[in-house]
């Protein structure tokens, strides 16, 4: 018997062998940000900080770009955005719950590292038709399968550099 699917939120949970300081830094550092998710931005990591973020097909030279706002930025505990909202709405409309999806990294310290507590949240708040839904959802899932862990890999050599 096949359930159907809730695309309600995308959760994972990671172990870092890097402090909280040094998680936090790579998750809200523009440099750092660059070499996890190959997406180019420009922020100050405070709460109601706006950017875009803009990713380059290297074989194209195609770009993709999206808004981009802090929500939280409490270091090293949380950091917390919201993004990929409409370019309509982002020019009239502060991005919340309704326009955008929030992404949350919760920093918990361990004997050994950091655990992270990953989750993207708002797919069903955004209105979509279900099928706008979940090809959304799945695009995110399989996007997050792929950057989360080239996140924890760059959070790794920066402590190792330390």
């Amino acid at each position: 018997m096949e359930t159907a699917m809730e695309y309600g939120s995308i959760e994972r949970e990671l172990h870092i062998d890097a402090s909280p300081e040094v998680v936090f830094e790579v998750l809200s550092s523009p440099e750092h940000i660059r070499e996890w998710w190959s997406a180019d931005t420009a922020f100050e990591p405070t709460a109601g900080a706006t950017a875009r973020l803009t990713w380059t097909d290297a074989d194209t030279g195609r770009q993709q770009s999206t808004p981009f706002t802090v929500v939280e930025a409490d270091p090293p505990r949380m950091f917390s955005f919201r993004w990929t909202y409409d370019e309509t709405e982002s020019e009239t409309e502060t991005a919340g719950p309704g326009n955008s999806l929030l992404v949350t990294f919760e920093l918990v310290p361990t004997d050994k590292g950091t655990t992270v507590h990953f989750r993207e949240s708002g797919y069903r708040e955004r209105g979509w038709e279900a099928a706008v839904l979940e090809a959304h959802y799945n695009d995110h899932r399989q996007g997050w399968d792929f950057y989360l862990p080239r996140m924890v890999a760059t959070a790794d050599r920066l402590a190792a550099a330390r």
